[in-house]
């Protein structure tokens, strides 16, 4: 069962707009690596090669917790969103698992995250993802590192979860920049 909360997600969508006209198609970031916690800066000798805005949904699943017998949490899905370049047009997609980002060209890579630490409250964390190599030709090749910043939303639902409702899935919205980078 999937369940999509109204007053949750009018209340992250009105979130996710708010911010994104505040940081929309004519706001430029660049994010200076010691303005963001050390566990998630890029290693020096990378340089960006693109920088993304995605909008999307993270799912999350009802489960008993492991090692805790009558015990139950929300467990990561995955996610699914939409890449956006600055300019507001869409140059790919992120889903998983495995964590994956694919360009519109064709150029596809995973990774794993090297690290996270703490956002806003009610924002999932940032983080930092040692790229695999790419597949496929275009944008995505030589990307060693993605870091997720400008995080809001995508939280695990505070709704309650037990016995009753194992199983059940909810979708939250979620908003964060993805830079690419790659070796200089």
């Amino acid at each position: 069962m999937l369940i999509r909360t109204p007053l949750a997600l009018a209340a992250v969508a009105t979130t996710l707009l708010l911010g994104a006209c505040a940081s929309g198609p004519m706001a430029t970031k660049r994010y200076d690596q010691s303005a963001l916690p050390a566990a998630v800066q890029v290693p020096a000798g990378h340089k960006v090669a693109m920088e993304t805005a995605a909008s999307g949904e993270i799912t999350y699943e009802c489960r008993a917790k492991a090692n805790a017998a009558g015990q139950f949490e929300w467990v990561f899905v995955g996610p699914d969103a939409k890449l956006m370049d600055r300019s507001g047009r869409q140059v790919g997609r992120y889903f998983g698992p495995p964590a994956s980002w694919e360009n519109q060209d064709g150029s596809k890579v995973t990774g794993t995250q090297v690290a996270g630490a703490p956002a806003m409250q009610g924002s999932i964390p940032y983080q930092l993802v040692k790229a695999n190599p790419a597949t496929g030709s275009g944008m995505m090749n030589g990307t060693a590192y993605i870091q997720r910043v400008a995080t809001r939303g995508g939280v695990a639902p505070a709704a309650a979860c037990g016995a009753a409702n194992t199983g059940t899935r909810q979708i939250v919205l979620y908003q964060a920049d993805y830079i690419f980078y790659r070796s200089m």
